[in-house]
């Protein structure tokens, strides 16, 4: 079965290389998964079908626990290649259990990666990993793979013959909470692969909870408002001021006006619940262009680093959380005189802006143009 958030741990995983100890230092994280791979060269000038099979079993701790057998093609191209994951969701009595990829690459294909990761607490076992390809005939012929059923004995966490995870420099990467060891509980021959999960730290990016010293509905409205303010800084961040400055058309929005426009939003809401009032004339004047947009917003939010107006974004939030914190989950309910829209509906509103402008900034960064080589070359001259 395909799990919903399977491309997005495609996306993370195209970063898996193999780790080279002597080169590397090791960097711990926090997070909810951990996987492991092997990647193996598959150009060709035809279609062929393969197929990916293992043997899995879990004790899982917990309801979101999981472990998950996948294959994806990299391919030359920008279209993607196939990508597919099974998952072994045996909560109790967990005995081995075979699964099966069936996939294919083309003349597009470049690399295939194929291994398994796990979510959440548990023991996941893993043994038995063969990868066949389809010949002329129709047949299937085993591919020669690195310790298919992890005989070589586990060390300081490292599986033999496995690529594991590291990030962008090149960094090993130890994520809290989970150890690698071989265990003798084995499918076939006399070892397989045990990852056991046990503390692990939930991800702030994919998991609400709520935000400690509040009261409980506070707490949690706060956790959902950062994450979406993380999502949109995540997305803009790297933008320079070209990137930051584009204009789709004459009646677009750049980016950093948009940006802008959040942080306008919020401080009107944060007066409107925090102080039940509209803007005065002194902050009518400041944040007035950000939050009608506009010609006049054109104009002024222009020419800045992306950088000024996340750090008027984020000083913003501060303000949001402080005030927040003096207040309670009773609080929320209530509605200011003459209003019927409760605090907690306005503050959902705020969550619901930033989610469809981030939707809105994701398109306006698809369509910014590559930037062009400006050199210009010599003209060639022309006898007369």
């Amino acid at each position: 079965m395909l799990i919903p958030f399977f491309k997005t741990f495609i996306e993370v995983l195209i970063f898996i290389v193999s780790t080279v100890a002597f080169s590397q230092t090791t960097k711990e994280v926090s997070r909810e998964w951990v996987g492991f791979s092997q990647e193996i060269d598959v150009k060709t000038d035809k279609k062929i079908k393969f197929k990916l099979r293992a043997n899995l079993k879990s004790v899982s701790h917990k309801s979101n626990s999981l472990a998950t057998l996948y294959a994806w093609v990299k391919n030359k191209t920008e279209e993607p290649g196939f990508s597919e994951g099974v998952q072994d969701t045996i909560l109790k009595n967990p005995e081995w259990t075979p699964y099966e990829i069936e996939g294919y690459f083309d003349e597009a294909a470049e690399k295939l990666t194929f291994g398994a990761w796990v979510v959440s607490e548990g023991e996941f076992y893993f043994d038995d990993f063969e990868l066949l390809f389809q010949k002329d005939d129709g047949n299937y012929e085993s591919v020669t793979i690195a310790n298919p059923g992890f005989e070589e004995k586990i060390t300081d966490d490292s599986i033999p013959g496995w690529d594991q995870d590291v990030d962008k420099e090149e960094n090993i990467i130890k994520v809290k909470g989970y150890t690698f060891h071989s265990s003798d509980s084995k499918h076939n021959g006399k070892l397989a692969l045990m990852i056991r999960g046990k503390g692990v730290e939930n991800n702030p990016k994919t998991n609400i909870n709520k935000e400690e010293g509040f009261t409980p509905q506070i707490g949690t409205l706060i956790a959902m408002l950062n994450n979406l303010s993380n999502r949109v800084e995540s997305v803009v961040k790297n933008l320079d001021v070209r990137e930051t400055d584009h204009l789709l058309d004459e009646k677009a929005n750049r980016i950093g006006a948009l940006i802008m426009h959040l942080a306008a939003a919020e401080v009107y809401y944060q007066v409107y619940t925090f102080e039940n009032r509209s803007f005065n004339k002194e902050e009518k004047e400041k944040w007035e262009t950000g939050l009608e947009l506009g010609e006049k917003a054109r104009e002024e939010f222009k020419g800045k680093s992306i950088t000024y107006y996340l750090d008027i974004y984020k000083e913003v939030r501060k303000k949001t959380i402080q005030e927040l914190e003096k207040r309670n989950d009773e609080w929320l309910e209530e509605s200011w005189p003459g209003s019927t829209m409760n605090n907690h509906f306005a503050w959902f509103h705020v969550m619901e802006h930033q989610s469809s402008h981030l939707g809105q900034i994701l398109m306006l960064k698809k369509r910014i143009p590559k930037e062009e080589n400006n050199i210009k070359l010599p003209e060639e001259k022309v006898d007369q």
